[in-house]
């Protein structure tokens, strides 16, 4: 049954007519929040794996491989194949900053990772500051031959907050990326996490109505995970800060919806980080009780994507 949002499904049953998997590759980079360049420990919610492990696409746990893209495709076909009958793919470059190498480096990476006659297209995720114009270049001959979009840990619209969580990123330089990236059309996708420290439902909603105003390609929304390994693990047990309930976390979510131009392709509306790393939301285990929560919650509305956008 079709959802009340435009999913990443509808958006792959429009454009080519079968189901597509994410595969979710390791390619060996790190992050100038890890590598001292900016910062050593990572942003507040990010544990050692990077990210990797914190939305939950394809891969449930992320670890770190020596395996060359080639051998990690091959394995995640396999291990993916009774789900699906003769899907097609998108090669995902996820954990860290995946444009953080050469140029030469990324060339011959990307590269690997679209050989496979099944694979479409590719996806990468990075930070506007590890993007620089040689990339967009780069990432622009993907685009013109295939499904390619770029993924930005956008998080929040206020400085305040993105100070807090240690993105060391402005949204001055976040928009200056964002406008050279649109100028080639590449389609970029932004993640936007909802329970930030410190924010109030009016500044969460704040963040959705930028995204809605810029218009990207797509948006992720992730529900905060306190993660074993994060600093934000010792954030949480030495404050009083309080994660989201999944009542108001599916409220939260339908107001964003609500608020979201109608075209933007929702990619995702919950993570489901790995269960040995997760301290916090226990609820949020349960991705299917949450899925269901935001479609009956929508339809007990009556309504819909972007109904509130242009008010």
């Amino acid at each position: 049954m079709k959802k009340a949002y435009y999913t990443l499904n509808d958006y792959f049953k429009e454009t080519c007519q079968t189901k597509v998997v994410k595969l979710s590759l390791d390619g060996g980079f790190t992050c100038p929040n890890r590598d001292g360049s900016l910062d050593t420990r990572g942003c507040l919610f990010c544990s050692e794996l990077g990210s990797g492990e914190f939305t939950g696409d394809t891969v449930s746990t992320f670890i770190r491989t020596d395996s060359d893209i080639k051998s990690q495709i091959s394995a995640q076909k396999e291990r993916l194949k009774s789900k699906w009958e003769n899907p097609k793919y998108m090669s995902y470059f996820q954990n860290y900053s995946n444009t953080y190498k050469s140029i030469d480096a990324l060339r011959s990476l990307y590269e690997e990772a679209t050989q496979d006659e099944s694979i479409l297209g590719l996806a990468v995720a990075t930070r506007p500051d590890c993007i620089s114009d040689e990339v967009i270049d780069l990432f622009a001959t993907y685009s013109e031959k295939g499904f390619f979009w770029v993924e930005l840990g956008l998080q929040t619209m206020h400085e305040e907050t993105a100070e807090r969580i240690r993105r060391h990123y402005s949204l001055t330089h976040f928009e200056a990326i964002y406008r050279k990236l649109m100028k080639q059309h590449i389609n970029i996708v932004l993640h936007v996490i909802f329970g930030l420290p410190g924010e109030n439902r009016a500044q969460m909603l704040d963040t959705v109505a930028y995204v809605s105003s810029l218009k990207p390609f797509g948006v992720k929304f992730h529900m905060l995970n306190v993660l074993k390994g994060s600093d934000l693990e010792s954030y949480y047990y030495e404050t009083e800060f309080q994660l989201l309930t999944q009542e108001a976390y599916i409220q939260l979510v339908c107001d964003a919806l609500e608020r979201l131009d109608s075209k933007i392709v929702v990619h995702r509306v919950t993570g489901d980080g790995p269960k040995a790393l997760l301290i916090a939301p226990n609820w949020i285990k349960h991705k299917r009780a949450v899925l269901n929560g935001i479609d009956k919650e929508l339809k007990r509305r009556g309504t819909y994507q972007g109904i509130y956008s242009h008010a």
